[in-house]
């Protein structure tokens, strides 16, 4: 696909990997519209990037999503591309009765109902552009399952599934389906293993890098990316599950053992 003169929504845009989605596609010429739940965010992100629109969205509220629709196609009726990037990841302990039933499901509606909820919204809208595409960002963790962060990972696990099924299901349409598997990175995300026994901080990808080789794979039509840890994963799973499982499983003893 061509990455000029496109009109881009990305969520969770102000951090992270969202962070250098927009970098890169301002730099490249684009309307480039992010959006995230903190206004005050959203507002540092509108002082470094003046290029930038913003609106205060969440993705796991589906009357959030009808709402962002609306205004968005209002003012940006060019919109071309879908990036599907906001996400939380949690350490969770599943021995912990004091996590409610609707705690227990917050990653599944922000991970994986979100990024449903928005193209199901922004579908009929991409169809009728003459070049569209959308992204969906899920992770290394949707193929080989890291017990501290279970719901995180059956989340992505989803995404992953839905993203082959979506691709399939508009081959015949305008619309390129492109998927991210992300390797662990430094960003916000993951700032809370830091202090972890056993786990370390080298480990963890730049970025920047991530995203650059992202863009490489959008210019190839590239539909399945998986930069670094992220290609290991995905290969380690089908190779050797229950090795590369033991492994993850050793960095996250301490969350859910001994109980």
């Amino acid at each position: 696909m061509k990455l000029n003169s496109n009109t881009v929504l990305i969520t969770g845009g102000t951090s992270g990997f969202g962070l250098e989605f927009t970098k890169q596609f301002i730099k490249f010429g684009n309307t480039v519209i992010i959006t995230g739940r903190n206004q005050v965010k959203l507002d540092e992100m509108k002082k470094q990037f003046p290029t930038a629109h913003t609106f205060q969205s969440d993705v796991s509220d589906p009357s959030a999503i009808i709402e962002l629709y609306g205004k968005v196609i209002r003012q940006f009726p060019d919109l071309n591309l879908l990036i599907n990037n906001a996400g939380e990841m949690r350490k969770i302990n599943l021995h912990d009765t004091s996590v409610d039933l609707d705690n227990i499901n917050r990653e599944i509606a922000i991970n994986l109902s979100g990024p449903i909820r928005m193209v199901q919204q922004f579908l009929p809208h991409l169809k009728k552009q003459k070049n569209a595409a959308i992204l969906n960002v899920s992770s290394g963790l949707a193929f080989v399952p890291f017990p501290a962060t279970p719901i995180y990972g059956a989340a992505k696990s989803g995404l992953h599934s839905y993203t082959v099924s979506l691709r399939a299901q508009l081959q015949k349409t305008s619309v390129k389906v492109f998927e991210l598997v992300a390797p662990a990175a430094s960003t916000p995300l993951n700032d809370k293993f830091l202090s972890d026994p056993g786990f370390n901080p080298k480990m963890l990808a730049a970025p920047e890098k991530i995203i650059a080789e992202t863009i490489e794979a959008l210019k190839k039509d590239k539909y399945e990316v998986a930069p670094g840890l992220g290609k290991v994963l995905r290969f380690m799973s089908r190779l050797a599950p229950r090795f590369i499982m033991k492994q993850l499983a050793k960095t996250s003893e301490g969350t859910y053992l001994n109980q």
